[in-house]
């Protein structure tokens, strides 16, 4: 028998996110974000099932584009970094891959380039992230260098909304109106410039963000991309994280769980060990407390996660045997509870997960 530590994907999951963004976003275009392995999830499974429902894709670098270009996927592919030295261009252009545009030199290298096929390009503008992008007042003199090199093609706008997780923060507004500011009309598709300015929480919460085109990332995952996870309660989660009870025993009082025997057995106890560990992407910070799901019902973690294994408290499930199931996250409980009692993020929950645990797909039908 294999190690029992896996991530199930629910494929139906995934549609039922993405069409909950487009819900909110009727009159947006979807691009849906697949970088970073999709977030943990398997770049070319979620790509797939995404396909039919998606109208481009979006990943962070060229090493990310070209394996959906081989699966035969023809959507719209967006390189969110742009590209990152000029001999990466002939291969934008052969595969047909949009580049963000956000320093100058990108400009001075298009110049350069010889191309027969142009490449199409969306300029970034840093309207308050502090990251990638132009500032706008930089942003015209970019789109006028953009406009007059035969090795572009279409030209759109994009800016990242640093806040839009807080829906109390003024920031998105301020964001939103110096985007507005360089006179880029919204929803124009076909008509001249596009644009795009929402992520997952603005396509959740700040249509007036949506522009032409909205880029749902984690909100795909069925995560929470709010401070608040309340706020939005329509996702539903893609992937859950299980494995099981390799181990089941009585510790006496006063006896030590982990490296370090950070917990100590206040009496005589059950303690469980799962077969999950930070060598397979489970926060070793985790603290006591932490809950992990034992035939369906919560117990806590306790004692130092160790690479291969941690142990949970097994008195709220006294009967627990070796072999039962135990969920780390999923439906419940939920990466972003087990983030917050980490002090982390779903988002790096699900990108630190090792490549040792399978992922498995299914489908309602196949649970």
């Amino acid at each position: 028998m294999s190690r029992p530590a896996r991530a199930t994907i629910h494929l139906d999951a995934l549609r039922h996110n993405l069409a909950v963004a487009r819900r909110c976003a009727p009159d947006a275009r979807a691009m849906a974000v697949l970088k970073a392995n999709a977030y943990g999830h398997g770049l070319l499974p979620v790509a797939h099932e995404l396909a039919d429902q998606a109208d481009a894709f979006a990943v962070s670098c060229l090493e990310e584009a070209l394996p959906l270009r081989e699966a035969g996927l023809s959507h719209r592919i967006v390189l969110l970094e742009g590209f990152f030295e000029a001999g990466e261009l002939p291969i934008l252009a052969a595969r047909q891959v949009d580049a963000v545009i956000h320093q100058p030199w990108q400009i001075d290298a298009l110049e350069a380039v010889d191309s027969s096929h142009p490449i199409d390009c969306w300029i970034k503008v840093d309207t308050g992230m502090g990251r990638l992008g132009f500032a706008p007042d930089e942003a015209g003199e970019a789109r006028e260098r953009l406009q007059r090199l035969p090795a572009v093609g279409t030209i759109r706008w994009m800016t990242h909304l640093a806040s839009a997780d807080e829906p109390d923060s003024p920031q998105t507004a301020e964001q939103l109106a110096r985007f507005g500011s360089l006179g880029i009309p919204f929803g124009s598709e076909g008509e001249g410039d596009t644009s795009s300015a929402a992520n997952s929480a603005a396509t959740l919460r700040w249509p007036q963000a949506h522009a032409d085109w909205v880029r749902p990332g984690i909100l795909l995952y069925g995560a929470s991309p709010f401070v608040d996870p309340s706020v939005h309660e329509a996702l539903r989660p893609a992937m859950t994280l299980s494995s099981q009870l390799i181990s089941v025993k009585t510790l006496p009082r006063g006896h030590g769980v982990g490296y370090g025997g950070r917990f100590v057995c206040p009496e005589a106890m059950p303690v469980g060990i799962v077969a999950m560990g930070y060598g397979d992407g489970y926060p070793r910070h985790a603290p006591d407390g932490t809950p992990v799901l034992v035939n369906g019902i919560r117990v806590p973690l306790i004692g130092r996660v160790s690479m291969d294994m941690l142990a949970v408290d097994l008195r709220p499930v006294p009967d627990a045997r070796v072999g039962d199931s135990a969920i780390l996250w999923g439906d419940n409980p939920t990466a972003g509870e087990i983030a917050r009692h980490c002090g982390t993020i779903s988002y790096e929950l699900f990108c630190r997960l090792t490549p040792r645990v399978p992922r498995v797909y299914r489908r309602s039908s196949q649970e």
